[in-house]
């Protein structure tokens, strides 16, 4: 039996979503964000709600990535999200992208000059951001061209690279619906205009396949936090202590925050072509939950299955380690962390950690 994986965010679940795992062949085991997300903010509603909507749409097994892999650059987004399926004994790897090419082809050159490439990288001005300085590497080595409108692409190539040299097939499929940023109320609407038109009930029920489960949970953005952002900014006198705050960085932040009424002013302030906004979202999280470096868990936390992903969860038992249920003992300290901070953002999000069970899925 295929087992394939993906890795999302599901912020939120919409038909797009539902289409790649229509797409996708075998066992399916998704590995998604938790509370907060790649591009450096709070999910708009919570991640066991997420999980239930993905089971219920196609999804065999949800497991969710820790923190310190959510909340990266692609790359290590990628490596660490990988790295997990792996351990579930995945052989695909589906994904959903704007460019159809061989990207099994692309891990293979990647697999083979991984250390030219690398060193390619070392020749770059520093004026370049590390995003730009990755599409010249693939310009370089591939020949590939980007639009700069192919955020899904670059995730795949980012794919393509962790899966160098390991036994994991790359299953591309067409992405769908609107533009990746578009906010066209449109019926495969991009999570972006899901996300910008929360309140429109009318839209949410033509954009989501479950508009109900979406519209009884208490959606969430960066604007229910900013006051505690802007607490954590101005309280903590070395900024540099927080995952990847750099002196330059903490100077910027410092100086924008007195000055900004909303988390998209700050960025604004903060960014440069060094750092670019992603980046300054993702630290801006990282200061939000007072993240510090540290390592991953070694367990993978579960938060729902359907009965094929129970007994499939039945089968690797020994092989990974699987929490199912978070205690006494931490899962990850940081990730549950990060938990607690989410559910400051609004009083009727429900307890995010301790004594949560995965979320069932009954087979028809």
């Amino acid at each position: 039996m295929t087992i394939t994986g993906i890795i999302a965010e599901f912020n939120p679940f919409h038909h797009g979503h539902k289409h790649l795992l229509a797409q996708t062949d075998g066992l399916k085991i998704v590995a998604m964000s938790g509370n907060f997300v790649q591009r450096g903010e709070p999910a708009i509603i919570d991640k066991w709600t997420r999980a239930q909507m993905a089971l219920a749409h196609g999804a065999d097994l949800v497991v969710e990535l820790p923190f310190l892999v959510s909340v990266q650059a692609a790359d290590y987004f990628a490596n660490g999200a990988v790295a997990i399926l792996e351990r579930l004994g995945i052989d695909t790897l589906s994904f959903g992208t704007e460019e159809m090419l061989d990207y099994q082809q692309l891990a293979d050159v990647y697999g083979e000059k991984a250390e030219q490439m690398s060193q390619f990288l070392l020749t770059l001005p520093d004026s370049l951001s590390y995003p730009q300085k990755t599409q010249r590497m693939w310009e370089e080595f591939t020949g590939i061209a980007f639009s700069g409108e192919t955020p899904n692409h670059i995730l795949g190539l980012a794919y393509a690279k962790a899966c160098a040299g390991e036994e994991i097939r790359l299953q591309p499929i067409p992405r769908i619906g609107a533009g990746f940023h578009s906010e066209e109320k449109v019926a495969i609407a991009s999570a972006t205009a899901i996300r910008k038109h929360a309140a429109d009930e009318a839209f949410l029920q033509s954009a989501m396949p479950d508009a109900e489960l979406f519209l009884s949970e208490s959606p969430v953005s960066w604007d229910n936090y900013f006051d505690l952002l802007r607490y954590q900014i101005l309280t903590n006198l070395d900024l540099t202590t927080i995952y990847q705050v750099n002196e330059e960085l903490a100077v910027r932040i410092r100086s924008a925050i007195a000055k900004s009424n909303t988390v998209d002013e700050l960025v604004d302030m903060v960014a440069t072509k060094r750092y670019t906004k992603a980046r300054v979202r993702r630290v801006l999280t990282y200061i939000l939950v007072n993240a510090r470096e540290t390592s991953l868990p070694e367990g993978i936390h579960v938060l729902g299955f359907t009965e094929r992903g129970q007994a499939h969860l039945a089968r690797i038992k020994g092989q990974a380690q699987l929490i199912s249920k978070i205690g006494k003992e931490p899962w990850d300290s940081l990730t549950q962390q990060a938990d607690q901070v989410y559910q400051l953002g609004h009083p009727a999000i429900k307890e995010q950690t301790f004594g949560r069970v995965p979320v069932r899925q009954l087979e028809s």
